[in-house]
């Protein structure tokens, strides 16, 4: 399928170490691939960005909206990972830059984690382990339980959150789970009435909600104080849900009776800064370095998935997936051996425009005017920004194009054929 300018001529720049999976699959479309292994320094991302269409990131990387008006030519911003605070996203939306990530894709790997752990701190493996690097030998059950039979409260029971559920209850546990949204329980699990309800009955408490104004500081002084006493609280989740001096109050007073904790409040930029958390040394306490999605399925799952989107939104058009702009799902464009003469293709116009009173009611003048033969108009809208697609007739697509482009509303057009 050819695009609006020929495929080689598109510049693609990952950062961070995007999965080799993601770099073949832009290779395989005929993009201009750069991959480099770490972020950029803040300071080169303008020089960086110089002609580039699309960009992978993943959490290190941060565009602000002075970044993003540098890069001129970028349609599109791929997030290797779960989340996207580190891009401004209204930012992205005002010039019409769809932002894509890949929010199921390292759903098993934080699963598994998360069970580890329960098994871990139920056993103090941490403990035992050090012990053991350190030359002694402390071998004794005291302290040490099966999780058979013991409640998980599980907060947050979306994707991350059910499948923990379903783990853990083959590994014959209770689990409730409490989540703002009522949630459609899997197995045997049970919904708690409210969150002080979970924390009350619970052996382990794991976390799994998104960062938002409303989970910041979710489990607080008052919620640890609510928990049971001498249970554990694992933070899979994201920094800031958890009050970590709290945490580390309660567990040196024994009423927590130990923790696994991935994200953090404040994170080092990279692995050459040094780490420090108020729950480093304390007992049972099991800290890793933000690495619940990082597995090598999840890496090589995550590529397939954000490259696939964005290499579909360049191809077709299509927004699917995107978290900043409206999302239209649009059929593909006849292959070239379906329609072998060009000259009978139809055209493909992809025009955002500022989300204000009258903007359709231009476009469809415009078309009017020109007497073109539309063959398919796709509308969505999303706050402040519209995205309207045009298959139309290929005599008629360059006179709509440069049509549409007069529009004072318009905030970018391409087309494709």
């Amino acid at each position: 399928m050819r695009t609006s300018f020929p495929k080689d001529k598109i510049s693609v720049l990952l950062l961070e170490g995007i999965h080799e999976r993601a770099v073949a699959l832009f290779d395989d479309e005929g993009f201009q691939v750069r991959a480099m292994p770490k972020a950029a320094d803040p300071a080169d991302l303008p020089r960086l960005l110089d002609g580039v269409h699309l960009l992978g990131i993943r959490s290190r990387t941060h565009l602000t909206p002075e970044i993003l008006a540098a890069a001129p030519r970028l349609l599109g911003v791929g997030c290797f990972c779960i989340g996207t605070n580190q891009v401004d996203l209204p930012a992205a939306r005002r010039q019409a830059i769809p932002v894509f990530n890949a929010p199921h894709s390292n759903t098993r790997s934080v699963a598994e984690l998360t069970i580890a752990e329960i098994v871990a701190l139920h056993r103090r493996l941490g403990d035992r382990s050090a012990a053991c690097h350190a030359g002694r030998w402390d071998k004794s059950a005291a302290g040490s339980h099966e999780i058979r039979g013991k409640t998980l409260g599980i907060v947050g029971y979306g994707h991350i959150g059910s499948q923990v559920s379903v783990l853990a209850e083959a590994m014959g546990m209770r689990v409730v789970f409490y989540d703002v949204v009522p949630k459609q329980a899997l197995g045997n699990a049970r919904a708690a009435a409210s969150l002080d309800a979970l924390l009350a009955q619970s052996d382990v408490v794991t976390i799994h909600v998104p960062a938002t104004p409303l989970t910041e500081n979710l489990i607080g002084p008052a919620q640890i104080a609510a928990m049971k006493p001498g249970a554990m609280l694992i933070n899979n989740a994201r920094g800031g849900v958890v009050d970590e001096p709290a945490l580390c109050e309660a567990i040196r007073a024994g009423r927590v009776g130990g923790a696994a904790v991935d994200v953090f409040t404040s994170e080092p930029a990279g692995a050459a800064d040094a780490f420090d958390s108020p729950l480093r040394g304390l007992p049972n306490v099991i800290l890793t370095p933000h690495i619940g999605g990082s597995t090598a399925e999840a890496q090589e799952s995550i590529g397939l998935d954000v490259a696939t989107k964005l290499v579909r939104f360049v191809n077709t058009g299509g927004t699917t997936g995107a978290v900043n702009v409206p999302e239209v799902a649009l059929p593909e464009q006849p292959p070239p051996d379906a329609v072998p003469d060009d000259a009978e293709r139809p055209h493909r116009i992809l025009h955002f425009h500022r989300n204000v009173p009258g903007v359709l009611g231009r476009i469809n003048s415009a078309v009017a005017a020109l007497g073109v033969n539309v063959e398919g108009q796709y509308l969505r809208t999303r706050e402040d920004l519209g995205y309207v697609v045009l298959d139309v007739a290929p005599t008629d697509s360059e006179r709509l194009r440069e049509a549409l482009e007069s529009i004072e509303e318009t905030v970018r057009v391409r087309l494709l054929w």
